[in-house]
């Protein structure tokens, strides 16, 4: 039994080194050719992933019961070993002698370990006498970086049920092509996503293969609805990898250039256009640098940001990131969005969006942009499900993850629809 799922908490432990040790990004970790999940089967891989995924929503409630058995730190990989198992016994239910065999096993064959294998079996067979080991605890808090600014904002209740949402894995969101049928399973958002309540492979589902849907969170989905583009317009995607926007303008019949800084993920979103028979321009290049004979109609602008608003779906972000970041992004998102309204026709609309949590990035950027352009204007965003609650003072969208909370929440973002002055 202490055999079984070896290799895939083996991995889920070595992501947990290189995120909490090194922060290190989850999705940088996965994505190398020899990392931790290079050599195992595709479901080791999924569920190293998962385990990793699960923990890092849980460090702060393994550590609370870890602590009063520690007289002092153990060593990173051991310390990541005993959160990885009372997650298990906590959040999954797992059998408890397979959990602490495998705990124990990981531990005696482990570089620089092996002396620290009875404590961990120690610790972690009082631990598995406990029914419900995270029962009365709090969800886990965001660091002060983050949690700070968002009470003064909005309350601590607010924050709390922010975190309650963020402490479970995000459901699957699909955008559907027009005239498409949903997966058998699939409950319809407000919004016209669909969302799937049960896991499993997605590729494997009815619908994938053949480009009828692609998986899009449902706050994503929003700008280009609210964009709404008509069938012909010249519509730029600024900014575009991975590509859900894309093609949703492509799907609306727009004639759509996707741009992006990134090759690689440029790469992912040619992949989905071909698998959708969707078409667009797609070209790497820097945005602020891009130019063009013709103005479009519209422009998506969704800009890079600090993604605290999809820490549901990367909990690894608390850990790596710590706000010094900030101020730099504010800037760029500034420049991007004078660049965007330099590409865009007189009279022509704009999409500025971010999956940010913070007003810097959001309804203060949009605030700037006015008192920096005359004649620009925030129009009232048109689209179906929008809930009034969202709509903020200066006109733009304010989604929280706590928003349909108790349908598995939604990504936090902001998004605004602006037009250009006409002419003269």
């Amino acid at each position: 039994m202490a055999a079984d799922g070896l290799a895939a908490r083996r991995a889920a432990v070595a992501l947990l080194d290189a995120v909490l040790g090194e922060r290190r990004l989850l999705s940088d970790v996965l994505a190398e050719p020899n990392g931790p999940i290079a050599t195992l089967t595709p479901a080791d891989r999924g569920r190293a992933q998962r385990l990793a995924m699960t923990v890092l929503r849980h460090v702060e409630q393994a550590n609370r019961l870890l602590d009063p058995h520690l007289r002092r730190d153990p060593p990173r990989t051991v310390a990541n070993i005993l959160r990885l198992a009372v997650v298990e016994l906590a959040v999954d239910r797992a059998a408890a002698h397979g959990v602490v065999n495998a705990a124990v096993e990981m531990t005696r064959h482990g570089r620089r370990t092996g002396h620290l294998t009875g404590l961990v079996n120690a610790v972690l067979r009082k631990l598995s006498d406990k029914p419900d080991l995270f029962a009365g605890m709090p969800p886990q808090r965001m660091p002060q970086w983050l949690r700070q600014p968002l009470v003064r904002r909005w309350g601590r209740e607010a924050v709390t049920a922010i975190e309650a949402v963020q402490s479970a894995p995000a459901p699957v969101d699909l955008t559907l092509k027009p005239g498409m049928t949903p997966p058998p399973g699939a409950e319809r958002l407000p919004t016209g996503n669909w969302r799937m309540r049960d896991g499993g492979q997605i590729t494997a589902l009815p619908g994938y293969a053949t480009g009828e849907w692609w998986v899009q969170d449902a706050a994503a989905a929003l700008p280009a609805r609210i964009l709404a583009p008509a069938p012909g317009d010249r519509v730029l995607d600024l900014c575009a990898a991975p590509g859900g926007k894309t093609l949703q303008l492509a799907a609306a019949g727009a004639r759509v250039t996707a741009l992006d800084i990134s090759g690689p993920r440029l790469k992912r979103l040619a992949e989905n256009l071909d698998r959708t028979g969707l078409s667009a321009e797609v070209v790497a290049a820097d945005a602020l640098h891009w130019s063009t004979d013709q103005a479009f109609d519209a422009v998506l602008l969704d800009a890079p940001c600090s993604a605290t608003g999809t820490i549901r779906r990367h909990p690894d972000l608390p850990f790596v990131k710590d706000g010094s970041e900030m101020a730099e992004l504010v800037q760029l998102q500034a420049r991007l969005f004078d660049r965007a309204l330099a590409l865009l026709r007189p009279g022509g609309r704009l999409v500025y969006c971010t999956c940010s949590l913070f007003a810097e990035e959001g309804e203060d950027q949009v605030t700037a942009a006015l008192a920096r352009h005359p004649g620009l204007a925030v129009s009232a965003p048109e689209a179906e499900g929008l809930a009034p609650e969202w709509t903020t003072p200066e006109g733009g969208l304010r989604l929280r993850p706590d928003h349909w909370a108790l349908d598995g929440g939604i990504d936090g973002f902001y998004i605004a629809l602006l037009r250009k002055p006409a002419e003269a």
